[in-house]
């Protein structure tokens, strides 16, 4: 067999494993800008709302809400943080396959944090302006929003593939 021929992959694309890396890596890091700006909006936010005349209104629970939610925003920045340290650590080493890898598990555990950083900033804005029964109402819904589009995209995705229709390589 020849070299061109193993560097075909079975989506047809003609690519090296370094190539495939780095279109992997390219691929990871414009995966991080989006959540990086979801996490920059809701931790601005969230530190905006302490600054307002209206914070000494939230109640104990609201309180600790906000809390865990900035500790959220915190541990998500610092989540798309380590994978910048983890390219400048590894940069020129030959170790891209690798660092897509770790990439890879650091990106999904980031998404689960924004995932509940989003649902918590809803259900923090529905409990002080509706109550507490809206405020877990949000937060639930939320959260199995979240779940049911992470579960349900890649089914849909999966059993359009295995029906002959259109889907996108990776």
């Amino acid at each position: 067999m020849s070299e061109q021929a193993d560097s075909i992959r079975p989506d047809g694309r003609e690519e090296t494993p370094n190539q495939r890396a780095d279109r992997n890596w390219n691929d990871l890091l414009q995966e991080v800008r989006v959540t990086q700006t979801c996490t920059q909006i809701l931790g601005g936010f969230l530190l905006a709302v302490a600054f307002q005349p209206r914070f000494t209104e939230l109640d104990a629970v609201q309180r600790d809400l906000y809390l865990v939610l900035v500790a959220l925003a915190g541990v998500a920045t610092s989540l798309s943080l380590a994978l910048v340290m983890l390219h400048r650590r590894y940069f020129g080493k030959l170790m891209k396959e690798r660092v897509v890898a770790a990439g890879t598990r650091l990106l999904r555990v980031n998404l689960a944090v924004v995932a509940a950083l989003t649902a918590g900033v809803t259900a923090l804005i529905f409990d002080f302006v509706l109550g507490r029964t809206e405020g877990v109402i949000a937060l639930i819904v939320g959260l199995v929003l979240n779940f049911l589009l992470w579960v349900s995209l890649p089914l849909t995705s999966r059993s359009s593939k295995e029906d002959g229709g259109n889907s996108v390589a990776t």
